[in-house]
């Protein structure tokens, strides 16, 4: 709890889980459609003070989340609630494709974002040469063969600290740091769906759908699993492979140090 002038304030901290395929991302839009502007309007429902959400990161339009995590702040007078209660009322108003996981209190010192020292993603890719409809918006269909083994090969050079520029998209400013630190790049398969587990410390503007491209490209037989390593090298997105669609990425999970 902290104190604001006179004001004694609750922070509590939010994991959602969204199907993102009906909104332009997790950023609040002009439109009213990001993700955030919803969870807000919740907590206005809620709460007079109408609180402003802070995230621990950003999805792009058509990409999903698991495990986003945020935090908000309410005057400790408007919470009337039992804590156990907040879930529920808050998705009580929500769509239907939005909803709060779990929330808790937390220290005033807590940031959903700063505090943040990884996270993971996973990315669904259905492959064979018929699309399961129940995955038509949860999974890239694929469906050519591919190449587990060169997949694998190619993923190995990904982990490390080094320069991710040659799989950023283009925002149209200048990239002055491209470096980040990844913690695994995994290829995992049961039966006809292949997934991509990436995990981080920080990325970079669709590096996880460039990442996943190229892998495909690789699987495919466009580039040898080797050329990855040039790619990394020579720091330019026309040379590395193709962005994969966005329904097929989950932020699955966001971690922080054990307090």
């Amino acid at each position: 709890m902290v104190f604001q002038g006179r004001v004694r304030l609750l922070k509590f901290k939010l994991t959602l889980a969204y199907d993102g395929a009906a909104w332009q991302g997790w950023q609040s839009q002009r439109s009213g459609r990001g993700v955030q502007d919803q969870v807000e309007a919740a907590l206005a429902r809620l709460f007079p003070a109408a609180p402003q959400v802070e995230s621990s990161s950003r999805t792009d339009a058509g990409v999903h989340a698991r495990g986003m995590v945020a935090h908000f702040e309410i005057p400790a007078e408007q919470f009337r609630m039992p804590a156990r209660h907040l879930v529920l009322a808050i998705n009580a108003v929500l769509p239907e494709d939005i909803r709060v996981m779990s929330a808790v209190r937390v220290p005033a010192s807590f940031h959903a974002r700063f505090d943040a020292v990884g996270k993971q993603y996973r990315y669904r890719i259905w492959n064979d040469p018929v699309m399961n409809p129940l995955l038509r918006t949860q999974a890239w269909h694929v469906p050519r063969p591919l190449d587990l083994a060169a997949m694998r090969e190619a993923a190995a050079h990904f982990p490390g600290r080094q320069d991710f520029r040659a799989f950023t998209a283009n925002r149209g400013d200048v990239l002055e740091d491209a470096v980040r630190t990844l913690n695994r790049c995994d290829i995992f398969r049961h039966g006809r769906e292949v997934t991509v587990v990436i995990e981080g410390g920080g990325f970079l503007y669709k590096m996880c759908r460039g990442i996943v491209g190229t892998l495909v490209q690789v699987g495919y037989g466009r580039f040898p699993a080797d050329e990855v390593r040039s790619m990394l090298e020579g720091k330019d997105r026309r040379f590395a492979g193709m962005n994969a669609p966005a329904h097929g990425l989950v932020l699955w999970k966001v971690f922080y140090s054990p307090r």
